[in-house]
């Protein structure tokens, strides 16, 4: 079964003492912890339609990675049956938070450390992508 594909921004910022945060915001329906991300956009780059979710969905402004960190597999939920998901990942240094955003009264933002972050969300994949930046793996802000 071929899988459908997709792009997220994984959006990461300095705390004062400089150690990495990693923002997640919850999924509108199941409330799940979940980094922005949606379908590849016509005549966009991956990496611009990746940062325009993370606006979309968490309010959130930035420099995103032109080059994938890497990848996750998840199963997307839909009325007549999951659908299989491969999702292209780009790191998002994270400049500016907005106030008010397309999907601010559906969702929640929630920073926290890699490895709460790692913890919290459902996807292995991910999880791994997320504790590999908070290591350093990845270049992160």
């Amino acid at each position: 079964m071929s899988r459908k594909k997709q792009v997220a921004a994984l959006p990461v910022r300095k705390d004062l003492n400089g150690a990495i945060e990693i923002l997640l915001v919850t999924s509108r329906e199941t409330r799940r912890l979940v980094i922005p991300k949606g379908w590849p956009w016509p005549g966009i780059k991956d990496y611009q339609a990746a940062a325009e979710e993370a606006r979309e969905e968490a309010g959130i402004l930035g420099r995103t990675h032109r080059k994938p960190i890497g990848t996750f597999t998840y199963n997307k939920r839909k009325p007549n049956g999951d659908v299989p998901v491969k999702v292209k990942v780009f790191l998002l240094e994270v400049e500016q938070e907005l106030d008010e955003w397309p999907e601010s009264k559906e969702r929640e933002r929630i920073w926290c450390s890699p490895d709460k972050a790692a913890a919290a969300v459902a996807e292995p994949e991910l999880g791994a992508l997320i504790l590999m930046v908070g290591l350093g793996k990845k270049k992160a802000a």
